[in-house]
């Protein structure tokens, strides 16, 4: 499988009064094409950082950022982001700020076609009949399924999500993961996932990267295999299990601590 992100020794620092504050170091992770790479690690070891730097929006102090063989160096339009926050304009109804991401990297597209896809996408995620609402109309589930929209209506080759569902209750979580699922069956693409949910993570990932304390590196990989088409109740079988376990010393370690297993 052929790779589509390449991270090569990528360390980087923050300018603060008292001097620099290294929160990457040396960090190398690789995601091949199509998969779903999920990172997890303490709290303030560099995470958002990583997801800046892959989509350019900063440059490593040390270090390279590959994409699809081209080094990062800028922003780039093949990067789709979703945030924990959707932030969506409220004079824009929910199908106008789907288009947004086309209005500035398809500017010749009909608006025909830019609505089409659009409409396409949020009738997969079940949000047929909601086109013309404004954000403060719809939940925050249903403001997050549009943010997931919105992230991939330009078919991009990377899909950064940062905590996506961090702020949501669980039930609406777990419905999102399903529905997330579900988007990568029908519109394929290459994902990082920043997540502190080790559940989240077993779940929608075909690796989960275990980032150390800062400066962070990679501190353990985990192939997760289990079937694409999983449902929630497979975080409760024993494989699944096993992985959380060994997710959660692994946390453990990061923190500093021991690497005592915990239910």
């Amino acid at each position: 499988m052929d790779t589509l992100i390449d991270i090569r020794g990528v360390s980087h620092a923050y300018q603060t009064r008292h001097g620099p504050l290294p929160v990457l170091d040396g960090l190398d992770i690789t995601v091949p094409q199509g998969e779903f790479c999920a990172v997890v690690g303490p709290s303030g070891c560099g995470k958002s950082t990583l997801t800046r730097l892959v989509a350019g929006l900063m440059k490593p102090d040390q270090g390279e950022v590959w994409l699809h063989g081209e080094k990062v160096t800028s922003p780039r339009k093949t990067v789709g982001m979703a945030f924990q926050n959707p932030v969506m304009l409220e004079w824009r109804s929910i199908l106008e700020n789907v288009i947004l991401p086309l209005e500035i990297v398809a500017p010749a597209m009909s608006k025909a076609e830019k609505y089409a896809r659009a409409e396409h996408l949020l009738e997969m995620v079940g949000l047929k009949g909601f086109e013309t609402k404004r954000p403060s109309e719809l939940s925050g589930g249903m403001r997050q399924r549009a943010s997931l929209c919105r992230a991939i209506v330009h078919k991009p080759d990377v899909l950064i999500m940062d905590e996506p569902f961090g702020a949501l209750d669980n039930f609406t979580r777990e419905d999102l993961w399903q529905t997330m699922r579900d988007l990568r069956s029908n519109e394929p693409f290459t994902a990082v996932l920043i997540t502190h949910d080790l559940r989240e993570s077993v779940f929608l990932g075909d690796q989960v990267v275990v980032l150390s304390g800062r400066p962070a590196r990679t501190q353990y990989l985990l192939e997760v295999d289990l079937p694409a088409d999983r449902g929630i109740d497979i975080l409760y079988e024993p494989k699944a299990v096993d992985m959380l376990h060994v997710l959660r010393d692994q946390i453990r370690i990061a923190q500093g601590r021991d690497g005592e297993a915990h239910a």
